[in-house]
Formats: C-alpha cells, structure tokens, sequence
C-alpha cells in the first residue's frame, strides 16, 4: 500500500489533508486532519462509504487499512504529489 498526499491545508497545531491510498493499482480516496503538540503526533483519516465498499470488494478490512494508513502518516512513509 502507498499513502499518496494531494493536498494540505496547515495551521499552527492542525493539518487537513486530502489523499489517497494506492492498493492494487487502485486509488481510494480519504480525507483527514493531522495534529500534534498536545500528546504528541497523531492523524485521523476518513473513507466514505463508497470507498469502504470498493475495499471490501477488493477483499480488504477497511478498518484495518485505515490503521495501517494512519500508522504510516505519523511515520512518514507517504508521498507527496504536487
């Protein structure tokens, strides 16, 4: 999986980001807001339900994707497109 940023929108303390994960060959797409400062660095990514459908059709957890995607946000392992 690759964590694909779009577009980000920073304050001081919180980032909204647009994105997508590549699984596949396919994009799906996931809105989310980064923050750190107050117990350290944390990110919370949302799928629509249309986007959680096509996981599961592709044979995926999407609650399990979601963490996964999170976990590589925080670390870093994401690509920014411009």
């Amino acid at each position: 999986m690759k964590v694909c940023i779009t577009h980000i929108k920073a304050s001081e303390i919180t980032s909204i980001i647009k994105g997508y994960l590549l699984i596949n060959e396919e994009k799906i797409k996931f809105n989310g807001i980064a923050f750190g400062r107050i117990g350290g660095h944390n990110v919370n990514i949302k799928l629509s339900k249309k986007e959680e459908r096509r996981l599961e059709e592709l044979g995926y957890n999407p609650e399990e994707v979601i963490i996964k995607a999170q976990r590589m946000l925080i670390e870093g392992d994401i690509e920014i497109i411009k």
